[in-house]
């Protein structure tokens, strides 16, 4: 008998016999929103927000950053504050763009039981963050949505 006829009918064996799937390597995601910062003088920064399941070991705010503001020195930025299950914070880089859209990705240390997305506008001269605005995202607000 051949290998390959023989892995073959190994491998339809297991599949009529219902051997379950191995586990999606990505968690689940759920479209929190956008996230935007405070008016600026002549625009804004946005985030469009998504996020994982609270369960997970290693919670992620994932997404795209929008600078929005037409001055040429000031660009998005966004950052999370994670809140951890044993107790204590934690935050993540900071991600800036000065281009009309970047993906994200920020992710936690360990579970956790809030998170703030933080966007600001991004002054490159003066290397500040101004007009920030603040989402909190908890369990409790999640687990009150519409279906």
């Amino acid at each position: 008998m051949r290998k390959t006829a023989f892995l073959g009918g190994v491998l339809a064996c297991l599949l009529a016999v219902g051997v379950p799937a191995p586990a999606q390597a990505s968690a689940a995601r759920l479209h929190w929103g956008p996230v935007e910062s405070a008016a600026g003088h002549a625009g804004k920064a946005k985030a469009d927000v998504w996020i994982t399941d609270f369960g997970a070991e290693t919670f992620v705010v994932s997404g795209r950053l929008y600078d929005r503001d037409r001055h040429p020195g000031h660009c998005a930025a966004i950052r999370a504050r994670f809140h951890y299950a044993g107790g204590g914070t934690g935050w993540s880089r900071t991600r800036r763009t000065c281009s009309a859209k970047t993906s994200f990705r920020l992710s936690s240390d360990g579970e956790i039981r809030r998170v703030d997305v933080r966007v600001c506008l991004y002054d490159r001269v003066r290397r500040v963050n101004f007009k920030c605005h603040a989402d909190a995202i908890t369990p409790e607000i999640i687990a009150g949505w519409p279906i």
